[in-house]
């Protein structure tokens, strides 16, 4: 804790890395595991555009049931500690794979949705997007106006990630003096790339987690616990 606490003053530039894990302290169900599941289905039998095409209002209850859940959650202790840690860095950026808007609302300013927000709707038919913020669409599926469905505008399965994100989230993940990792399993790609690309261009990777990685063993330091007791420490 002392190493890293004396690395972050002494960083210009720090890139932040958070997941799933950083939104569970708020109370967000995570998108795997046993809380994944929704009915008898699982994630990826719903999070695609096949699944979309063959059963709309089937895949828009499901994120009606997700949407509920994160409009009941409020951000926790690691959420402020990142805004704070913001303000005090000159060059400071989070990448975030999560999709709620926990972040936002501590006051972070300067941050990636590499996954997309759920909150964004967009058409399949032309493509015309905006943000509705109810926490149920009371349509099921929800239509645009010129006709078609409106899906949610986060990255599903077999999708690219957003290249204009994603190019800026390289960016900071090699300008980085520090690399902090914070709630994520480092399982999922391309996101868990940038954690050895990072570490390549020459950044002291930091990773925060309540249980070892894939990642724990090749970077620079491992603080086990709750985020939200762990990055408050390190900033006090």
């Amino acid at each position: 804790m002392e190493q890293t606490r004396e690395w972050l003053k002494q960083a210009r530039s720090v890139a932040v890395l958070t997941g799933a894990g950083v939104s569970a302290e708020s109370g967000v169900p995570t998108f795997r595991g046993k809380q994944g599941l929704w009915r008898t289905y699982r994630p990826e039998d719903l999070a695609n555009p096949q699944a979309l095409h063959r059963d709309p209002r089937l895949v828009r209850e499901w994120y009606n049931c997700r949407r509920s859940a994160i409009a009941k959650a409020h951000p926790n202790p690691c959420h402020y500690a990142l805004a704070d840690l913001e303000q005090r860095i000159p060059e400071f950026t989070l990448v975030s794979q999560n999709v709620d808007d926990l972040h936002e609302q501590a006051g972070s300013r300067n941050v990636l949705k590499i996954h997309g927000d759920i909150w964004l709707v967009r058409c399949t038919e032309c493509g015309r997007q905006h943000i509705d913020p109810r926490p149920c669409l009371p349509e099921l599926p929800p239509y645009c106006h010129c006709g078609g469905i409106l899906r949610p505008g986060v990255v599903w399965f077999g999708e690219d990630l957003p290249q204009n994100v994603w190019c800026r989230a390289l960016e900071a993940a090699r300008a980085a003096d520090l690399f902090l990792v914070i709630g994520t399993s480092a399982v999922v790609y391309p996101a868990a790339s940038l954690v050895r690309i990072a570490k390549r261009a020459g950044a002291r990777v930091v990773e925060m987690n309540i249980a070892e990685t894939v990642i724990t063993s090749e970077i620079d330091a491992f603080l086990p616990g709750p985020c939200g007791e762990i990055l408050p420490k390190l900033i006090s």
